[in-house]
């Protein structure tokens, strides 16, 4: 009998996937040009650059496509990484900024030619909106404006108290800045079609195919529960759910969860009128949207070392009902959690182990754009162009104070400071 561990969570996005196939698990030995770990977004992502350039590859997943946070997010499409530009640039310098500038809108183009071009039904919608409640925030939105325009980026919109009332029925925020080149969608069904593209491209599909062992003194061979895979070529995507199989990785990132909950359909499109998706810009930020069918998905809050609170909708609601003091007391169908994985620096690392083991993860709460495009560079680098990959992969990253036994306690000490921040307004 399988785990419960290996279904999907209790979630919304579960509840209203689209129809999938029961992909079997791996069985005895096998053999592939290249092999993928992981079915989230950069898994799928590198597996389906690499099927449609013509290449053999097979992907195993633990437990179901779309099991972990690909299939668990806000479903918000945000432009730019955690880190912000002036961040990149004040600590990497003005090359690497350049660089990352270019191309941290590509993401989400990748989303919406690949919903085109495979007609993946996931309720695709435009438009994101960074909210503000004080003064200081919003002309931190202005500066990051001008710096996206000085990188080409102009689809951005600033947005006053009265302007905020014709997208979000509340009073809360003094303003905001639109971003219409972001958006957002049910990403489990996203995932769950991008599964279906790899496998139009002639890719292979293990589920429940959770990898126990991996042997890299040569070429890279992998064993699950029932079988095991030789490969040319080795991709690991298990983010912040590798836990421990790679040591070399272990220490590069820290799970942290973020919870969820969706009320029951409203039938009042006045809440959102423009049918954007929201989140605030405070450090421990909460994020909402409403469903295809007309719901209030709201998120937020983290908890360092990926642990759930005991109870997610007693978490949540006083933050919902701050936001919309009119849906006090409103009934949630659905509440869940579930991982991300941080980096220190919350910029994702890429890397390769050896000379046929690449790697990619620590997207830090902004990874549905994100691994779309590091998917993509990994592809890019296993067929070749090494260029985009070699630049990412040469930024130095630093482990969290503490190692592996202090690090939780440290990360959470970080986030009080920067919480008290946000109560004050400074």
């Amino acid at each position: 009998m399988l785990s419960e561990m290996t279904e999907h969570t209790t979630s919304y996005y579960a509840a209203s996937a689209n129809p999938a196939p029961e992909r079997p698990p791996l069985r005895g030995e096998v053999s592939a040009d290249i092999c993928v770990v992981g079915g989230g977004y950069s898994g799928l992502s590198t597996a389906l650059t690499l099927a449609e350039a013509g290449h053999s590859v097979t992907l195993l997943e633990g437990a179901k496509i779309g099991w972990g946070a690909s299939g668990r997010n806000g479903g918000q499409l945000v432009n730019g990484l955690n880190a912000s530009l002036e961040k990149i640039g004040r600590v990497y310098g003005p090359r690497i900024q350049a660089f990352v500038g270019g191309l941290v809108q590509e993401g989400g183009e990748i989303i919406r030619d690949r919903v085109a071009r495979y007609d993946i039904q996931c309720d695709l919608k435009p438009g994101n909106l960074f909210a503000a409640y004080t003064d200081a925030q919003m002309k931190d939105l202005e500066a990051k404006k001008t710096l996206w325009e000085s990188f080409g980026m102009t689809d951005h919109e600033m947005v006053d108290r009265e302007g905020m009332r014709r997208h979000v029925a509340t009073d809360v925020y003094r303003g905001g800045m639109i971003d219409h080149s972001g958006g957002h969608l049910h990403p489990l069904n996203l995932a769950l079609g991008e599964a279906e593209a790899i496998e139009r491209n002639g890719g292979r599909i293990y589920e429940q195919s959770k990898v126990t062992e991996v042997d890299l003194s040569g070429a890279p061979v992998l064993k699950t529960a029932e079988g095991e895979i030789a490969a040319k070529t080795l991709v690991l995507c298990g983010n912040a759910y590798l836990d421990r199989l790679m040591p070399e990785l272990t220490n590069r990132i820290l799970p942290a969860s973020t919870q969820m909950m969706a009320t029951e359909p409203l039938g009042m499109p006045e809440l959102m009128p423009s049918d954007i998706c929201v989140e605030d810009v405070r450090y421990i930020l909460d994020y909402f949207r409403m469903s295809a069918d007309g719901r209030l998905i709201f998120g937020g809050g983290t908890v360092y070392g990926g642990t759930d609170p005991a109870d997610v909708v007693a978490k949540l609601r006083p933050n919902l009902e701050k936001v919309f003091p009119q849906l006090k007391g409103v009934k949630i169908d659905h509440a869940w959690s579930g991982n991300f994985a941080l980096s220190f620096t919350r910029v994702p690392q890429m890397g390769r182990i050896g000379e046929n083991t690449y790697f990619a993860h620590g997207y830090s709460g902004h990874g549905v754009t994100g691994s779309h495009l590091f998917g993509r560079i990994l592809g890019e680098a296993i067929n070749g162009d090494l260029s985009r990959f070699d630049t990412f992969a040469s930024l130095p990253w630093y482990p969290f104070p503490g190692g592996r036994t202090f690090r939780v306690p440290y990360s959470v000490v970080g986030s009080w400071w920067y919480g008290l921040r946000d109560r004050l307004g400074i």
